[in-house]
């Protein structure tokens, strides 16, 4: 009964092992990146803003620091509920992921270890966004009402930039599982065999 059950389920895979053609996972991670870097980088901005204030005027760019402190905001609130949506993704494809077991990674890593690392990770990462949110939306709050001209506190910044490179850490174990042990990544497979995947993937 099992088996025929996961036989039926297998048959209604695409190419890729997926109940759809592309992964929806890695795309979610890219939006999540995306808002979390900017959302950085625009509360960066608005920190040392009197440094830029020339080269926005050079520019005709009417902007005050306000400006990038909202941006800072509203991308990390997003970025935090996107996070939920990514993370659930990447769990539901990795149930349904079929590696290669006989190699390890660049890191020396088997595919279940390198899947354990990523999936953990993700978890931790979208507790370490909820949790940047949260820090910056009491400091909106708190600093808006004493109206200063500066939102956010140097350790968040520095926490984001930590978190960056934890991102980029846990980023390359992703694209370890797709570009070395082809997990939902048929294509690549296909390529590093000499085969046309545009004419076996229709």
């Amino acid at each position: 009964m099992n088996s025929e059950l996961i036989d039926q389920i297998g048959s209604q895979l695409g190419a890729n092992g997926l109940p759809y053609s592309i992964p929806i996972h890695p795309n979610l991670v890219h939006l999540t990146l995306g808002l979390f870097i900017i959302g950085v980088t625009c509360d960066i901005l608005g920190v040392f803003f009197p440094l830029g204030k020339p080269i926005l005027k050079l520019l005709a760019l009417p902007a005050v620091p306000s400006n990038f402190f909202d941006v800072g905001w509203y991308n990390m609130l997003a970025a935090a509920i996107v996070t939920f949506f990514t993370v659930a993704a990447g769990f539901y494809e990795i149930v349904l992921a079929d590696p290669i077991t006989d190699i390890k990674s660049a890191w020396g890593l088997q595919a279940m270890e390198t899947m354990i690392w990523h999936g953990v990770g993700g978890v931790f990462l979208l507790a370490l966004m909820v949790g940047m949110t949260v820090w910056r939306g009491y400091q909106r709050y708190r600093w808006q009402r004493q109206e200063a001209t500066v939102q956010v506190h140097w350790a968040y910044l520095l926490a984001g930039l930590a978190i960056m490179f934890v991102l980029y850490v846990h980023g390359t174990l992703g694209a370890q599982l797709a570009a070395e042990f082809e997990i939902h990544n048929t294509a690549g497979g296909l390529l590093r065999s000499g085969l046309d995947p545009n004419l076996i993937l229709k």
